[in-house]
């Protein structure tokens, strides 16, 4: 990567558009019905004691996480409510939003947060349950963490591969796809155009589809510490190393992007690329270009300062 090309962004695939984050601030591009874009941009804002958090390794992990979910869950409910919907109806919607009392009571951000540890607990609980059935056929801790491990990671699978099937979920792995390349190609220093993009993997180290399976693979270590039996105190302990295991992820994940370029340690980073198999899809130049729109608008504020608001191009 070169000097000039340092500044490590990321972004998120939302319903019909792409989110990407910046210096200083979050910008959301997506499609509308009448083929216009739109943006949606929100200021990066930080406080001090995150800033702090976010230097202290473990932790780190847990802050960026929850920053994440918050402000993803934000840009995400634009785009769902917006795309499919004629810009002349812009009034409506917005009365909508006003008469939203769950919203307005607990904040979309709130919401993000919750439903990801929900999910988060969903996914560590009922493995553990699964795995305690076969106790009688698999005993030990070894074995059944294997098996816990085991039966994690084919229902994560397993869930993205039916998601995937829908109409809707395989364009957000399309303009998943969309945002790595133009990532890829901002970091190689590719021209930042349909055709330049175009040409760059779909595939990125720092993807964090890469991390959810890291989550799985760690946790297994992780579990190996701890006893198995009884199984009320199985899902005590699962439960409170949730913390534990995604700072640990988060480390594995920035240690596998770091090494990417060096030969003999760039496996480490394949089984999370593996799963960006399932979790990206090639994008049309369509979605490239919503993509660019994005984060030329990201480049551009951390350039000459931000101009927040929704704003809509023909």
């Amino acid at each position: 990567m070169s000097e000039k090309n340092s500044t490590a962004y990321g972004g998120q695939a939302v319903v019909e558009g792409v989110m990407f984050a910046g210096k200083k601030s979050y910008v959301t591009a997506i499609r509308r019905k009448d083929k216009s874009i739109e943006y949606f941009e929100l200021e990066r804002k930080e406080s001090k004691i995150a800033n702090r958090l976010k230097k202290i390794p473990l932790l780190r992990g847990l802050v960026s996480l929850i920053q994440a979910s918050a402000n993803g869950t934000k840009h995400l409910n634009f785009s769902t409510e917006r795309y499919d919907v004629h810009p002349e109806d812009d009034e409506q919607i917005e009365k909508e939003e006003e008469s939203s009392k769950l919203a307005m009571i607990l904040g979309v951000g709130a919401i993000g947060v919750l439903s990801f540890f929900f999910g988060k607990l969903i996914f560590t609980v009922t493995p553990a349950l699964v795995a305690d059935f076969f106790e009688p056929v698999i005993s030990g801790r070894f074995g059944q963490v294997a098996l816990e491990s085991l039966f994690k990671l084919i229902l994560l699978l397993g869930y993205i591969y039916f998601i995937s099937m829908t109409p809707i979920i395989k364009r957000v792995f399309q303009y998943h796809g969309a945002e790595h390349k133009v990532i890829n190609a901002y970091e190689n220093g590719a021209p930042l155009t349909v055709e330049g993009v175009q040409k760059q993997s779909r595939l990125h180290y720092r993807c964090g589809s890469s991390f959810i399976l890291f989550t799985v693979i760690v946790g297994m270590f992780v579990y190996m510490f701890v006893a198995t039996d009884p199984l009320w105190w199985r899902i005590v302990n699962r439960i409170f190393l949730i913390p534990i295991v995604i700072g640990l992820s988060f480390e594995v994940l920035q240690l596998t992007n770091k090494v990417r370029n060096v030969p003999l340690l760039k496996v480490l980073g394949y089984p999370g690329l593996w799963l960006q198999l399932l979790t990206t899809k090639e994008p049309k130049d369509d979605h490239v270009e919503v993509a660019l729109h994005s984060f030329k608008k990201v480049l551009e504020n951390d350039e000459n300062g931000r101009k927040g608001g929704i704003q809509i191009v023909g």
